[in-house]
């Protein structure tokens, strides 16, 4: 072989090491690296303060919006926390003042989040308990459990063939919680590919139920805020009853110092903080 064709394959060979973050070759890429690299490896930032527009509807046309300041933290794990989260309502005006606080736990402690909730009409704070992880989050359709994070080794990830659409390329993996009554029987994510794994995102999920039915699904968008990954739109649709959230994000700032005492009871009284 001569000199010149053996660095080019060479060159080849190294090219595919630098896309995949360090696999040498494509053919030795697994589901669990794509969930890794894609999902769990995706950077949120330390902190966020967004505006977010929830907008559910129901099978007959019914329509209803809500309007939040979120403000989230990454906790680091303090104390087994993995994030804080509090959403103080702006619309509808009937329900403006009342406050949210979720504190998450991190993934395998077995532990369902500690939640309270601030009405404003009878100055009161309530703790908020999760009975089942496929509860509705904020009466939407997503759940508790769509919105907890997983470790990676409590599923079976799988990587299916390449699929492309539009235009673009994307890693599908199937993934099997290997709990013995799981809330769905697989969900197959759809990661966008790109030049560098961080920016690799998830861009679509189906949910199937235990006899392989599609249930519902999810279509997602991103916006990139200085090296930080924020949701940009996420539709969910639910098939079993026809029912559809939209969840927007607008007005983004991400690593703006959010202290860790701001996630308190006081804060929930005092209203968005200034």
């Amino acid at each position: 072989m001569n000199g010149k064709l053996n660095y080019a394959l060479w060159a080849v060979c190294l090219s595919a090491g630098i896309l995949l973050g360090g696999l040498t070759y494509a053919q030795e890429l697994s589901g669990s690296d794509v969930v890794q690299r894609c999902d769990l490896d995706t950077d949120p930032g330390r902190d966020q303060h967004t505006t977010l527009t929830v907008v559910l509807s129901d099978a007959a046309g019914n329509v209803r919006k809500n309007i939040y300041q979120r403000f989230w933290k990454d906790a680091g794990g303090k104390k087994k926390i993995a994030d804080k989260m509090m959403l103080f309502t702006e619309f509808p005006p009937d329900a403006r003042g009342t406050g949210f606080m979720r504190w998450g736990y991190l993934a395998g402690e077995d532990k369902n989040a500690d939640q309270w909730l601030y009405l404003p009409a009878l100055n009161t704070i309530r703790r908020v308990s999760v009975r089942d992880p496929g509860d509705s989050f904020l009466g939407s359709d997503l759940t508790y459990q769509d919105i907890s994070p997983r470790l990676l080794s409590q599923d079976e990830h799988v990587l299916l063939p390449v699929e492309k659409k539009k235009g673009e390329k994307f890693y599908v993996v199937e993934s099997k919680a290997k709990e013995s009554d799981p809330l769905y029987g697989k969900v197959i994510s759809w990661y966008q590919q790109a030049d560098s794994w961080a920016d690799c995102n998830k861009r679509r999920i189906e949910h199937y139920d235990s006899r392989n039915n599609l249930i519902k699904v999810q279509t997602l968008s991103w916006q990139k805020i200085d090296d930080a990954w924020v949701w940009g739109e996420v539709k969910v649709d639910n098939l079993r009853n026809g029912h559809s959230s939209v969840f927007r994000v607008s007005d983004v700032s991400v690593n703006v110092g959010l202290k860790d005492r701001m996630f308190s009871e006081r804060t929930l009284k005092r209203g968005v903080p200034r």
